[in-house]
């Protein structure tokens, strides 16, 4: 596949093993190479992966076409894919997989005054695709959870995470994580997360807690090694304390669409806000799942999407012709791409920058 010419009315074929290192996800488990990966490989990465950048602009991790083209570049040669005449994008998706919880972590709102020129805040959102038995998330905090209360238990050395609620979660959960809110991916999980960063920027995370763990070199579990850094201050700076607690609150940032039936006809349901009511409202960020057996519309719009499949097969047909991409794969849909998708047995999410 070339793209000598603007591919408008085709989808972009995006290389499948953009990991990053273990140093940077010792929490990292093996389902993404061994399953969603598999098949796509030459050879597969020794050790834990706890992350693939499905579809990045990020020069820390960028995307490639599978013709050998960064994606930034072609986005930029090509401003139309994205409908954006600056031609790059703000969506940024990955693919997560957890032996281990993650850090409790938190990010700042884009206008924050401490950040850099060069930093961003990092709105996300969190579609569970796998999920052991009693695995779940550390959302927000518990009821009554105050700055001093939380300031305490950071230098006591206390378990924090009993300052955070816990959501136990199953397949087709989805979440979004504003500015402000505390949280922590739990042990077991297989998640995709699309991710809103502004172009040129470095989305920021702050850490305020890290289970009191310590890696070696290269971020192996060692208890004489080196703790990660953390970054308190900032993380208590930026806490939306009294507003991310509470059922009504959690309600308001989770839609849970069930388990996919790869055997029924082919159905789209909507995670975020749609005209028909459905999903939470999140204006960083759309998202809607795809799954089941038969064929969808795809309207054009005005933003690039990621599509990510997780389990089957979905062809994307236009009048340009027909591109099948397979459980493991990502492809980058240009904004004015339209036509059919045609599913087989399939499970996939569509995700894009801004609300639906």
């Amino acid at each position: 596949m070339s793209y000598i010419h603007a591919p408008k009315n085709r989808p972009i074929r995006l290389r499948p093993n953009n990991f990053t290192p273990p140093t940077r996800t010792p929490w990292g488990g093996r389902r993404i190479p061994t399953h969603y990966k598999a098949g796509l490989l030459d050879v597969l990465p020794e050790g834990a992966v706890g992350e693939s950048w499905e579809l990045s602009v990020e020069p820390d991790f960028p995307s490639w076409t599978t013709d050998g083209e960064a994606l930034a570049s072609l986005l930029a040669r090509e401003p139309s894919l994205t409908g954006d005449e600056r031609g790059s994008t703000a969506l940024l998706v990955k693919l997560l997989d957890t032996a281990e919880p993650l850090s409790v972590q938190i990010h700042p709102r884009d206008d924050d005054p401490a950040l850099a020129a060069d930093e961003s805040g990092k709105p996300e959102s969190w579609y569970v695709l796998h999920a052991e038995p009693g695995a779940g998330l550390y959302l927000g905090l518990a009821e009554g959870v105050d700055e001093p209360t939380m300031r305490d238990a950071l230098a006591t050395g206390a378990d924090v995470s009993r300052l955070l609620r816990f959501v136990p979660v199953e397949p087709g959960d989805f979440f979004v994580i504003d500015a402000g809110t505390p949280h922590a991916i739990g042990a077991g999980l297989t998640l995709v997360e699309p991710q809103r960063v502004t172009p040129g920027r470095r989305g920021l995370t702050y850490r305020y807690w890290d289970w009191n763990r310590r890696y070696d070199a290269e971020g192996r579990p060692d208890p004489k090694g080196a703790p990660r850094a953390l970054h308190v201050e900032r993380a208590l700076a930026v806490t939306a304390w009294g507003r991310c607690e509470g059922d009504a609150w959690l309600a308001s940032i989770r839609r849970r669409a069930g388990v996919p039936a790869l055997d029924a006809p082919a159905r789209v349901d909507a995670l975020t806000t749609s005209a028909h009511g459905e999903g939470v409202e999140f204006p960083w960020l759309g998202a809607a799942r795809l799954a089941g057996d038969g064929r969808l519309p795809l309207a054009p719009t005005t933003r690039l999407r990621a599509l990510t499949v997780a389990e089957g097969a979905v062809t994307v047909r236009t009048a340009d012709g027909a591109t099948r991409f397979v459980r493991g794969e990502t492809a980058a849909l240009p904004a004015a791409l339209e036509g059919e998708l045609e599913l087989e047995r399939a499970h996939a999410l569509l995700s894009w920058v801004g609300s639906s």
